[in-house]
């Protein structure tokens, strides 16, 4: 019975997926889980990490990474501005942050060490909401569920969608799924990718596009020369990394500069 439900798991799964074209061209397999689903797996997630790790009561900082995430997500495309965003601070030396579906954008204290002005934040927010709106979250879930979680995942979908009887297993499988789509790093793919997406929306907000390749010069020295073994893990070589930002910024200067003629001229900090 087993391998036959997960047979029909699986065919359902690849019944409710979707090939689409990410921002930059490539081609996504995508659609195991609806964006509302998304949205609520990200608040979920967002509500237990705030649950248990320290949230800093800093209110510069807080309206420090405020005023860089709001100046960002207004421009942001239509549909994702649809919903409420929110942002908090967590006390934690590592130099991370992370941005999830459902408008959920979380800094870490370390992060403020590196990131030495408001342009260099918005190099790192900026590139944590790509991956939202390049759909990375749902492009990871989508993948993991074809690989192990495909019960899991279709268990929460019908449960959504047929009431409260599967409800239990509809949480279940979100918490599965947040697991593994959420707070799993993405691929080297997924965050170049992030890095082309986090440079354009911070050089349309009226932050230096330039200011990218400082922060990753300055991650690289304050890991001492070494790549950071958290954050940076499955990103791509830090010094080719710094080679496309500085490339990528001389060609985005007009499109920041315009920003700022436009009256786009965030000062968060």
């Amino acid at each position: 019975m087993k391998p036959i439900l997960t047979a029909l798991a699986a065919a359902a799964l690849v019944t409710a997926c979707a090939t689409t074209v990410s921002p930059t061209g490539r081609t996504q397999y995508v659609g195991a889980v609806s964006q509302a689903q998304l949205d609520q797996l990200g608040e979920q997630s967002f509500v237990q990490m705030k649950t248990q790790q320290q949230v800093s009561g800093d209110a510069r900082q807080n309206a420090y990474v405020s005023c860089v995430v709001n100046a960002i997500v207004q421009q942001l495309p239509a549909n994702e501005q649809r919903i409420r965003w929110e942002s908090a601070v967590f006390v934690d030396d590592n130099p991370n942050a992370f941005a999830l579906p459902g408008g959920k954008v979380g800094v870490y204290t370390g992060i403020f060490k590196v990131a030495q002005n408001q342009d260099q934040l918005a190099a790192v927010i900026a590139h944590e909401i790509g991956h939202v709106i390049a759909r990375h979250h749902d492009e990871r879930i989508t993948r993991q569920a074809g690989a192990s979680g495909a019960l899991q995942v279709v268990g929460a979908v019908l449960g959504s969608r047929y009431g409260e009887g599967v409800g239990n297993a509809a949480v279940q499988g979100g918490s599965i799924a947040a697991q593994a789509g959420f707070l799993l790093p993405g691929s080297r793919e997924q965050e170049s990718e992030a890095d082309v997406v986090g440079q354009q929306l911070m050089a349309s907000a009226g932050f230096d596009p330039r200011a990218a390749v400082n922060l990753w010069q300055n991650m690289i020295a304050a890991s001492g020369g070494n790549r950071p073994a958290t954050w940076l893990s499955t990103h791509p070589d830090p010094q080719s990394r710094i080679g496309e930002l500085q490339s990528r910024a001389q060609g985005l200067v007009p499109a920041w500069q315009q920003a700022r003629a436009a009256g786009r001229q965030p000062r968060c900090g």
